[in-house]
């Protein structure tokens, strides 16, 4: 997929993945090592009300979700920037998360004429449909064309 063969709107999907509560307490574990998402007692007894799964597990697990997805820019996913990252709630041991990955922008690059720019708003979802996670970011997107240039995108000539 290249720049040419997106569209302000096109909306793309992912598979699922679920999650358990040792999945939640490992990633803790190693990189957000806070009670709420270690310990089940500990957790009751805080804002979450129960075992809740680290904002940044939830941000892995969305990562590997859109890469697995239809939404697959040649190259890979480069991201340029994120303008927004929110947690409107926690993910929690048993769900099933899906992505929903919408083109909100698209324009060519300013300096490099081989490619262009995507703002994409990406939603995490649980199997109730209830929003985990929404982040917008700024996407590099490879051009198949570039005008006034000969031969592929990339070479100089």
């Amino acid at each position: 997929m290249r720049a040419e063969d997106l569209a302000v709107g096109q909306k793309y999907g992912s598979g699922l993945v679920r999650v358990d509560a040792d999945a939640i307490k490992r990633f803790a574990a190693e990189f957000d090592p806070q009670p709420f998402h270690l310990d089940e007692q500990a957790a009751a007894g805080s804002l979450f009300q129960g075992l809740a799964a680290s904002g940044w597990h939830t941000a892995a697990l969305t990562m590997r979700l859109v890469v697995q997805s239809d939404f697959n820019p040649a190259g890979g996913l480069i991201g340029a920037s994120l303008d927004e990252l929110r947690w409107p709630r926690p993910m929690r041991p048993g769900d099933e998360l899906s992505v929903e990955s919408e083109i909100l922008q698209l324009r060519p690059s300013k300096s490099q004429l081989d490619r262009g720019l995507a703002k994409v708003r990406v939603t995490t979802l649980n199997q109730k449909r209830e929003i985990l996670q929404v982040y917008v970011v700024n996407l590099v997107i490879m051009k198949r064309e570039v005008p006034g240039r000969d031969g592929p995108p990339g070479r100089s000539g």
